[in-house]
């Protein structure tokens, strides 16, 4: 049985990454910024001693920053964010993952021992989430995989959160809950 680390990130292309923000600082500023955002991602991945598994946007790039033999290489599958997210979770497990946490690449505060954290009270948890301020989350773990989490659910808007929260009570599973912390996406978030 083994931790894994999903980490979800998009292919930095120009016009392509933190649209939102680039309606007001510009593309390549934005793809700056992104690409800040993504180093502090890798470095705290590679702070949390796990399988560290990426799952790319587009395609796996293999002469990036995110080398082979730190993290496994894959390209997300499906047509919103929550099937893309409960196709990882779902490969995970078949795997015979016993806990497994996703995380994207918007939050700047994010550390290994944040992502420690979440993994430790997976053992006693069946969920552990980390809300965003602005009402999503920047993380989701669990310790069995539980589709309903991902459906449904009207993603990018400041509803994620709770309605995740509603789901997992429905399942009578417990969650445990990491600190609030700011998710990147527009300009005044920086």
């Amino acid at each position: 049985m083994s931790f894994v680390l999903l980490i979800f990130i998009k292919n930095p292309r120009l016009g392509n990454v933190k649209t939102r923000l680039a309606r007001t600082v510009g593309d390549a500023e934005a793809l700056r910024i992104y690409g800040v955002l993504l180093e502090q991602t890798r470095r705290a991945a590679l702070d949390t001693p796990v399988e560290r598994w990426l799952y790319y946007s587009d395609f796996p790039e293999f002469d990036d920053a995110w080398q082979e033999a730190d993290f496994f290489k894959f390209v997300q599958q499906g047509d919103d964010l929550g099937m893309r997210m409960e196709q990882a979770f779902q490969q995970a497990f078949e795997t015979r993952a016993s806990r497994v946490v996703i995380i994207g690449s918007d939050c700047p505060e994010i550390s290994g021992g944040l992502l420690m954290q979440a993994f430790e009270d997976l053992e006693h948890s069946d969920f552990v989430l980390g809300p965003s301020v602005d009402g999503g989350y920047y993380l989701l773990g669990m310790r069995t995989f539980e589709p309903t989490l991902f459906r449904g659910i009207t993603w990018s808007t400041d509803s994620v959160f709770s309605t995740t929260i509603e789901k997992i009570q429905a399942t009578g599973k417990t969650f445990s809950l990491l600190p609030v912390l700011r998710d990147v996406d527009t300009e005044a978030d920086l």
